[in-house]
């Protein structure tokens, strides 16, 4: 299965015949039905409707169709219903013209101080009846259909992008890991030499006298034991595996979009202690750049559905 992205855009158009004619035209005039899907990231699936009034009742199959489809998501539907013809705006009739006249005039009758029509108001009032009545009811679903595929090839597409960029990085950490495999014993063993010559610098400064064995081997405990603390070749072992089920995932696609963000935190849980533990210098900065790398995974990880 693909990675979808949970960013996408989508937009159809629609027309139809009106059911009745429009003023002072010999016949229906044809209608048309904008449609767009926008969505961005979100933790859960969260739908948003803009519909004019005349498709409001066809929301709740435009909500089943989508979320049937779609699992995760900040997604809005806008949707525009407008004449096709070579005008956008409403030609009012001299029949309508007469008759907001003849309303404003009695409305002013009755309160002085009502402000008269504006040139907007008459374009706002003629609309209604210069907008046909259209039955949009399968026109529409169809057109949402179509655009919810769009949508999906979108989301696809950016999900295939998204999926490539984290393969890279997932290759750039086994790489880092690789690196500090290595690391891990020598700095290890160099630790316990370089606390072991302490205590033997210490224990000559006291008499002057060799070190004796009991002083000895309580100073290999000490040297073991701090080697140990700081041995992060466990944090490693963790690392490869989390990255091994990355790649699983992403190759396996679906909705796995969740699952990713938690495999990231231990990614960065695992880097933050190879830090905190380090007592090399490469070993640091194998580190800052493992965080770097799983930092900008954590961004496009978010983003996945």
């Amino acid at each position: 299965m693909p990675v979808y992205s949970m960013t996408g855009y989508a937009s159809a158009q629609h027309s139809a015949a009106a059911t009745s004619p429009e003023p002072d035209s010999k016949g229906p005039a044809p209608m048309r039905i904008g449609l767009e899907i926008r969505s961005v990231n979100s933790r859960f699936l969260d739908l948003t409707f803009r519909l004019p009034e005349e498709l409001r009742p066809h929301e709740p199959a435009l909500r089943e169709l989508l979320s049937a489809q779609l699992k995760r998501g900040k997604v809005e539907v806008r949707a525009a219903l407008e004449s096709a013809a070579a005008s956008p705006l409403p030609d009012p009739s001299p029949r309508l013209l007469q008759r907001l006249n003849a309303l404003q005039d009695s409305i002013q009758a009755w309160l002085p101080d009502a402000p008269p029509l504006s040139v907007a108001d008459v374009i706002r009032l003629s609309a209604p009846e210069g907008r046909a009545d259209c039955d949009w009811s399968q026109g529409l679903m169809a057109l949402a259909g179509t655009t919810l595929q769009a949508l999906l090839a979108a989301r696809e597409r950016e999900g295939a992008r998204l999926a490539t960029m984290l393969l890279g990085h997932l290759a750039q950490l086994r790489e880092l890991t690789r690196q500090a495999g290595p690391l891990v014993p020598l700095v290890v063993e160099q630790q316990r030499n370089r606390f072991l010559q302490r205590w033997r610098d210490a224990m000559a400064l006291t008499d002057g006298t060799a070190l004796p064995e009991a002083a000895q081997d309580r100073a290999l405990t000490e040297a073991t034991a701090f080697a140990i603390r700081i041995d992060v070749a466990e944090e490693l072992t963790r690392l490869a595996s989390h990255l091994d089920e990355i790649e699983r995932l992403l190759t396996k696609g679906g909705e796995v979009g969740k699952r990713l963000d938690f495999l990231i935190q231990e990614l960065h849980r695992e880097a933050n202690t190879l830090g905190s533990k380090s007592a090399a210098l490469e070993l640091t900065h194998i580190s800052v750049d493992m965080k770097v790398l799983i930092e900008q995974m954590r961004e496009q990880v978010q983003n996945i559905e």
